[in-house]
């Protein structure tokens, strides 16, 4: 398939921290335009996704929430809605505490459960206890419906889309020839100072970063096209530099607990 870079850009219906549309509004041009086939192994919003709209895609994620929440608006994006604007009537504090502690069964109300919360909670932040219990608190938003809200035309982009609650390893090794890997994992570094990137490390430890860059070597000796992110740190950097193109390109942070320390910093782009 081909990437069509005329198209507007669909903005993911989720927050996510870490999240790529800051990459798709300004280093759209390292993006290759050909591929076979769209690979995700670290979903979360699928920013990028929305952006290629490719037809045939492997999105995968280890949160089962979250792949939940896509499976649920590629086969009842009516249903999804439908609960939504239901949440939107009874947003309060009360109700908040109240669906954060639910456990719905339905996939539609999995769903929606997934969407309110992200939406109201605190900074669009996903973090859970040590029983992985949802435990962000209540934020200042009040919008539970959106204006730019599209299911019907997200679940049509999703038809061609297998998904998958996986470990990142064995998603990679599914890729071929011609295919496109989109790697975008939860930063961590051997020496970092940030909360976020320290509250990844209980996620995804750096052996998984080790373990990550050799399935993406592997993948790229065997002519799949790779396309990755990841934290500007020497360390990081000397994972990659041997094997792949490496640079360093600036965006704003959006994760920092006050707008004050929400200024620029850099980040790392990988590619074959």
């Amino acid at each position: 398939m081909t990437a069509d870079r005329s198209l507007e850009p669909r903005p993911p219906f989720l927050k996510w921290a870490g999240g790529k549309r800051w990459f798709i509004s300004r280093y759209l041009e390292t993006i290759p335009i050909h591929f076979d086939r769209y690979i995700e192994p670290f979903l979360g919003s699928g920013a990028l996704f929305f952006a290629l709209r490719p037809q045939r895609a492997i999105l995968s994620d280890v949160n089962a929430d979250l792949i939940a929440t896509f499976s649920a608006i590629r086969n009842d994006w009516n249903g999804v809605t439908g609960l939504l604007r239901r949440y939107q009537q009874e947003h309060s504090k009360e109700f908040y505490y109240e669906m954060r502690s639910s456990q719905p069964r339905s996939g539609r109300a999995r769903a929606a459960k997934f969407i309110y919360l992200n939406r109201t909670c605190w900074n669009g932040l996903y973090r859970v206890n040590r029983c992985g219990q949802f435990n962000v608190p209540i934020g200042t938003r009040q919008s539970v419906v959106l204006p730019t809200d599209n299911f019907a035309h997200i679940s049509a982009l999703l038809q061609g889309a297998s998904l998958n609650t996986s470990d990142f390893e064995p998603v990679i090794r599914r890729a071929k020839t011609r295919d496109l890997i989109f790697a975008d994992p939860p930063y961590v570094t051997l020496h970092s100072q940030n909360g976020f990137l320290k509250y990844n490390e209980k996620l995804f430890h750096w052996n998984d970063q080790i373990r990550l860059r050799d399935c993406l070597v592997e993948a790229k000796r065997k002519g799949v096209l790779v396309l990755a992110t990841n934290a500007d740190n020497p360390v990081v950097r000397g994972l990659y530099e041997r094997d792949f193109t490496v640079r360093s390109v600036s965006r704003s942070s959006a994760i920092a607990s006050s707008p004050k320390r929400r200024g620029p910093s850099t980040e790392l782009v990988i590619t074959s």
